[in-house]
């Protein structure tokens, strides 16, 4: 029996409900495929704050770099809202991606057949579907840039500061060509190369190593025009490849076309293939404790880490597969109801189950 162990982050709000549910699923699934888990819980975010005093306790991070993979729900709320910059639940994000060396973040948007009716565009744009993985740069770019106040013309400002360096561009770059490489050889690489200087160097770095890869497609679209091309025509996009600001920005915008935010997983890699899976939604406060959470995008995350981390590909298309005949079998959670009843989060996630 193979055995991993997976380091759990459940975090703030809405978080210790939907990891629960996709624990739930993972052990179901091993129960199949023979695969055991251990999960191992560490604070992190509000949570971490409330009891340790900061985001991101030391433990927390030792405790992510010794486990084969891990899983986190959400993080932030109101609560900790006046809080220094340093010292919000957010700030905890950004840590642990630094810490684990993830500068790559994988965000798939997908249109199931069953939410055609969700999708907020028009049905002749999204009557053949759509299926987009966003290649997103998670470790440098201006999140991660100088900042800082001064003074300025006009008295005091603040400033933040986008660098990019050849080599952050191009293993990014790179997982994106192979990424496309196995899908559907299209790649589009996002930018914004007539204003920034960090985009000239992506294009040109891009270009460059399109070398290596003929059978791959490639073009270049300008940011502001990305955005409008994912509601105009969403189909024409198979692989994104984006700076850390763009891709944060275009994921959220992709989300929303798919129905509901609650649908989409995502993966942040590293060098090795431990990695962080994560719902992109955020952490809900006011559905808190409610169990109207959808853990669906936790849930299909789970399935990614089976997939990335742990190359156990039939189990994860067995969690994808039972989340595609629940949705066709007409069961939605509150986020997705329209003008049928709701269930739960608990009975979403015993249905996820039971279809396995």
């Amino acid at each position: 029996m193979k055995t991993y162990k997976i380091g759990l982050l459940r975090g703030d709000g809405i978080g210790p409900e939907i990891v629960d549910s996709a624990v739930r699923v993972l052990q179901a699934v091993g129960k199949k495929y023979n695969i055991e888990f251990t999960f191992t819980p560490y604070l992190i975010g509000g949570a971490a704050i409330d009891v340790c005093g900061e985001p991101l306790p030391k433990a927390t991070v030792d405790g992510c770099l010794a486990s084969d993979s891990v899983l986190l729900g959400a993080v932030g709320g109101p609560k900790w809202d006046n809080l220094a910059g340093d010292m919000r639940p957010e700030k905890a994000l950004l840590g642990i991606r630094a810490a684990m060396g993830l500068f790559t973040n994988l965000r798939p948007a997908k249109l199931y057949p069953a939410l055609k009716d969700e999708c907020p565009l028009r049905a002749d744009i999204v009557e053949n579907g759509f299926d987009i993985m966003i290649v997103r740069e998670l470790t440098g770019g201006i999140y991660f840039g100088e900042r800082g106040y001064r003074e300025g013309k006009y008295g005091q400002e603040a400033y933040d500061t986008e660098a990019y360096s050849k080599m952050e561009i191009e293993r990014i770059a790179r997982v994106a060509f192979e990424t496309a490489r196995k899908r559907g050889k299209k790649l589009t690489s996002i930018d914004k190369a007539n204003v920034l200087e960090t985009s000239r160097l992506w294009r040109k770095t891009v270009h460059e190593l399109a070398a290596e890869y003929p059978d791959v497609e490639v073009c270049d679209m300008l940011v502001d025009n990305a955005a409008m091309q994912l509601v105009r025509n969403p189909s024409q996009f198979d692989v994104i490849v984006t700076s850390n600001m763009f891709g944060d920005i275009l994921s959220d915008e992709a989300s929303q076309i798919t129905g509901s935010i609650g649908m989409l997983p995502s993966a942040s890699l590293s060098d090795n293939k431990r990695g962080l899976y994560e719902p992109i939604h955020g952490s809900a406060p006011d559905i808190a404790g409610k169990n109207v959470a959808n853990p669906i995008a936790t849930i299909l995350s789970a399935a990614m880490m089976l997939l990335y981390a742990f190359d156990e590909k039939d189990a994860s298309e067995s969690i994808v597969s039972a989340v595609d005949k629940v949705l066709s079998e007409g069961y939605r959670t509150a986020d997705l109801a329209r003008g049928t009843a709701a269930i739960s989060t608990v009975e979403m996630t015993d249905k996820i189950i039971e279809r396995l």
